[in-house]
């Protein structure tokens, strides 16, 4: 069975948009289809490096959850690795599963090894992406976390820079971190987990590559198994009648 999957950009540019969509075509697999959108509005946050932006782009985050289910998509993932409001994503979807890059890189991860370094742009992101880690159950996993001292479109600017920074961060981790797995705790840090991986000699996980096919994963035992999110605590749907009494989509 095919697999529909929409990749959302929770942020109010679409720079980056064609770009992720080209890479996906060339890891996605051939029964798959996967758009890439942004947010509406023109002029909120193009970055999500402050909390306060992050709550910002929630309810129009959340009402694209919703449309993408009524559109007959399979799966959503929010594109950033803060993961936000991914448990009230689960709560509106009924049917269609959702992920995003810090839950299926952590899931991914801690497979492959035993020992887990996340290496960051900045140091403002580290306190929430840890909290997320503790709360998927991860943190007897995490060796450290590293910063290279860039921000999210600082990444793409000067490719031998980035790589650099991020290949002296992983080999830290490594020698004396004792992690023997790395992501890279940001979806703007793609094109450069082979190189690495190559040079350091330990997986090295992309957070732009990993919840797509952890997606297409999920999407595939749901079709075969009907293994999805479970309504009954933690991701029940609200009562339709308040949803809509209060006119929340």
């Amino acid at each position: 069975m095919s697999k529909r999957i929409l990749w959302i950009n929770p942020i109010t540019t679409d720079l980056f948009n064609q770009t992720f969509a080209e890479e996906f075509q060339k890891v996605k697999q051939p029964d798959t289809i996967v758009d890439v959108v942004s947010l509406v509005p023109a002029n909120g946050p193009i970055h999500l490096e402050y909390n306060c932006y992050e709550v910002m782009i929630m309810p129009e985050l959340l009402k694209l959850i919703k449309k993408a289910e009524e559109d007959g998509y399979d799966a959503a993932i929010i594109g950033c690795f803060y993961d936000p409001i991914l448990r009230a994503a689960r709560e509106v979807s009924k049917k269609m599963v959702v992920t995003a890059p810090a839950e299926a890189s952590l899931h991914i991860a801690t497979t492959l090894g035993e020992s887990v370094s996340i290496v960051v742009g900045r140091r403002k992101w580290i306190p929430e992406m840890k909290e997320n880690v503790h709360k998927y159950g991860f943190a007897d996993k995490l060796a450290s976390f590293k910063s290279i001292d860039l921000g999210v479109h600082d990444f793409q600017k000067d490719h031998h820079e980035t790589s650099s920074r991020i290949k002296q961060a992983a080999k830290e981790a490594v020698d004396k971190d004792g992690a023997d797995v790395i992501i890279l705790g940001c979806t703007m840090e793609f094109g450069f987990y082979n190189e690495v991986q190559k040079e350091i000699g330990v997986p090295v996980i992309d957070a732009s590559l990993a919840p797509l096919k952890y997606a297409e994963f999920l999407v595939e035992i749901k079709q075969k198994f009907n293994w999805s999110h479970s309504k009954l605590v933690g991701y029940q749907s609200p009562p339709e009648k308040e949803v809509f009494h209060w006119g929340l989509f």
